[in-house]
């Protein structure tokens, strides 16, 4: 979440970056503003009674060494009364704080300047492209008719034992779908990232660490009886590792890559858009994570988006990258980057993942901090990005690499399947 030292010395540029998202935060942000006045007025008279009370204590305990004891018990009387003073503050104060916080816990990230204004993915920034779209042959089939002809992904199977959006893979698709995996952690273990295997399920702390409650808990799946989250992507247990932990300036940057399924609620309405792989409620990926210096995370974020550029290249599939725009930014982000691979059968770009900075706002709902060369305690940046989504990067390689003869191996993946054909 937002600092509130920095909404209160940066009022109004905090309500002009929100309007980017098409937020007017105006009467949130006073709000805030006029909630920690009355906090910290609160704290003030709080500190007051407390610094008496401790002043008269010790001015009881030399009066009973001097032999005042009647005057020491007449001061006790008042010491009864500002127990009591400090006893009311303290919960008006804990209530006020509760409140700030839970208004803090509805304002969105501020957007970095350059993300441009927009109400949706239609008015993204495309930045980057790179790839030639092949031309396939007259009859090429989208992913899940291939899945079905190769008989490699059983989506009707699926369905059976859980429901729509949960597929079966099976022989060469699931070897296929455990190379790419094992080529990703491969990929980002070489890069510097250490591989770590995660919980698929988080608590309640998690969740609102990295920013998923409250906001996103509608698209949560929610084990009520213990009160326990599936994760919706590895960022959330991986961030996790780094809540109310205080590191050293030389410990930084930090980088960490894990493997887990990832499970969402989100429903999608009909047609060829949510087909087949392309919008799942249980799927695969892989996941690069990083705490950094806050004077170095943008020139990471960089680096983050040349690492899945580089992967894409290998896998020779078309891709291109968009800047998001305000109203298409996650509620944590302070910047997006998008990747989209380019589905022939398909004809449309599919989102593959997506590379954000989130500047401070986890870091300061999960107290991460770092001691800097000042000796000062500061918050750290985060950062995170899909390096890669499996279900979309395997229904591109299907379409893409569809012949006549059947389904090419990316030259890259050959060591990691055994096979070069899904004939």
């Amino acid at each position: 979440m937002l600092q509130v030292p920095f909404i209160r010395e940066n009022k109004q540029l905090v309500i002009n970056r929100l309007s980017v998202r098409n937020l007017d935060a105006t009467a949130m942000i006073e709000d805030v503003i006029n909630l920690d006045e009355e906090r910290r007025a609160l704290q003030t008279k709080l500190d007051a009674v407390l610094a008496e009370s401790n002043s008269i204590s010790k001015e009881i305990g030399i009066l009973y060494k001097s032999g005042q004891a009647e005057k020491a018990n007449a001061l006790k009387t008042k010491t009864s009364e500002l127990k009591e003073e400090s006893k009311v503050l303290n919960e008006a104060l804990n209530t006020k704080t509760e409140a700030l916080n839970q208004l803090l816990y509805k304002i969105p990230n501020v957007p970095h300047e350059s993300v441009p204004k927009g109400n949706s993915e239609e008015d993204n920034e495309e930045v980057y492209t790179e790839g030639d779209i092949p031309k396939l042959h007259d009859g090429a089939l989208p992913h899940w008719e291939l899945a079905k002809k190769y008989d490699i992904i059983d989506f009707e199977l699926g369905n059976k034992i859980a429901g729509a959006g949960f597929p079966v893979y099976k022989g060469k698709g699931a070897r296929l779908q455990r190379a790419l995996i094992a080529y990703f952690l491969d990929k980002n273990t070489a890069a510097g990232y250490t591989e770590y295997q995660l919980p698929h399920l988080v608590n309640e702390a998690s969740g609102f660490g990295t920013g998923q409650l409250p906001d996103k808990e509608g698209q949560m799946y929610h084990v009520t009886e213990d009160n326990l989250y599936l994760i919706p992507t590895a960022e959330v247990p991986g961030t996790n590792i780094f809540r109310d932990v205080l590191l050293n300036e030389a410990d930084l940057p930090i980088g960490i890559t894990g493997y887990t399924p990832c499970f969402r609620r989100e429903a999608g309405s009909y047609g060829a858009h949510v087909r087949g792989l392309n919008r799942l409620h249980q799927f695969d990926k892989v996941e690069i994570l990083r705490v950094e210096h806050p004077t170095k995370s943008y020139q990471a974020l960089d680096t983050m988006v040349d690492h899945v550029k580089e992967i894409l290249n290998e896998l020779k599939l078309p891709f291109r990258i968009l800047r998001l725009c305000g109203g298409d930014t996650g509620f944590t982000s302070a910047l997006t980057y998008d990747f989209e691979v380019f589905s022939t059968a398909q004809d449309r770009w599919l989102e593959i993942s997506s590379v954000s900075n989130f500047e401070t706002f986890q870091a300061n709902r999960l107290k991460l901090r770092f001691k800097n060369s000042d000796g000062k305690n500061e918050l750290a940046h985060t950062l995170n990005g899909s390096s890669l989504a499996l279900p979309r990067v395997l229904a591109g390689i299907l379409e893409n690499y569809q012949t006549e003869d059947g389904i090419k191996i990316p030259e890259v993946l050959v060591p990691y399947t055994g096979f070069d054909y899904i004939n």
